[in-house]
């Protein structure tokens, strides 16, 4: 860090520098439970001073009430903040558990103007396809994305939790400048196509969830007790039951590298999502999600920490020995069509 300031890194071909950590917005509004909007506004603030300037959000984040959130933070700071959103997803207020689909053309086109108007902004710089709707061909949906570039609405187009070759359908259409998808010690599927499709197309790589949703911070004994009711993760096979308690004594490799660097360890499972970057030869831009400022100096300190090639090595056999999937429902992601 320069100045305690992060270094910058490419968003893919998209010619945008961005702070090599974003940060994920979700949980200021939505998710994790009750949240505070004086704290969420302070770390959004703070975030920015320390050199992030990526931030995302999405339609789906409490029906918009996120995006609504962001906007005077995005209008006060407009010209140094990359607003990354997304479509596609819609979440039933009155069952959280189910997951609704779309990538129609009309659809698209209905969400980014609800999206422009939350956000009460022009353009958006980076439009993500939420979720994959394997009903619409992708042609038909990025070539509707690559409409709104054309019309100005949308800079650059984004796609999350995608399989290697709807990738490379997709950049074949219209430039692709990023693809989020959960990448951490406890979730490295992608690493086997997604990645080296990335990397082939010079699309850089977005993590979310890269502290596993908390749990690689060594933060939850026990998820079933110290969540609260309204916390979306007391749906998630990795934070029940049995599950948790296994998933907890991997922390031991990672509590062991943090010592040695007398950082958290959080620090030490970002700083192994920022090193990727090198490792395979793309730009890597996790997007950490918290509310409070303490959090978001932390996570920024983890982006020039260098593990060694033994601590990797250490750490290496984690992924492997995770109990439990992702999501209780697994079809909500790229897995099961890779």
């Amino acid at each position: 860090m320069t100045d305690g300031r992060i270094p910058t890194a490419p968003l893919g071909g998209s010619g945008l520098e961005v702070g090599v950590q974003g940060l994920g917005c979700m949980g200021m509004s939505f998710a994790y439970g009750p949240s505070d909007a004086k704290e969420s506004r302070a770390t959004l603030e703070r975030a920015l001073e320390l050199g992030v300037t990526l931030f995302d959000t999405a339609d789906a984040y409490g029906q918009g009430e996120n995006e609504r959130f962001l906007s005077p933070f995005f209008q006060a700071h407009r010209e140094q903040v990359v607003i990354a959103t997304k479509f596609a997803l819609s979440i039933p207020p009155d069952d959280p558990t189910r997951r609704i689909i779309r990538n129609d053309p009309p659809y698209i086109r209905q969400a980014v103007e609800a999206s422009l108007k939350r956000l009460d902004v022009d353009v958006i710089d980076l439009y993500y396809m939420h979720r994959r709707d394997v009903n619409v061909p992708i042609e038909e949906s990025v070539g509707t994305m690559a409409e709104l570039v054309r019309e100005g609405k949308v800079k650059h187009l984004g796609l999350s939790e995608v399989t290697a070759q709807e990738l490379r359908t997709a950049h074949a259409v219209h430039p692709i400048a990023a693809v989020q998808s959960e990448w951490s010690l406890f979730s490295r599927d992608i690493e086997a196509q997604v990645v080296p499709a990335a990397r082939d197309l010079g699309v850089a790589l977005v993590p979310y969830s890269p502290l596993g949703r908390g749990f690689l911070t060594g933060a939850f004994t026990n998820p079933d007790t110290q969540l609260t009711a309204g916390d979306f993760r007391r749906q998630q096979p990795r934070f029940t039951g049995e599950n948790a308690a296994a998933n907890a004594a991997l922390l031991e490799p990672i509590r062991t590298v943090a010592e040695a660097h007398g950082v958290s360890l959080g620090q030490v499972a970002l700083a192994w999502v920022q090193q990727q970057a090198a490792v395979h030869g793309l730009p890597v831009i996790p997007i950490p999600g918290t509310r409070k400022p303490g959090r978001v100096e932390e996570n920024a300190r983890a982006a020039t920490i260098a593990l060694t090639e033994d601590q990797l090595s250490l750490l290496e056999p984690i992924a492997a020995k995770v109990a439990g999937d992702r999501y209780a429902d697994m079809t909500f992601t790229s897995a099961g069509r890779e």
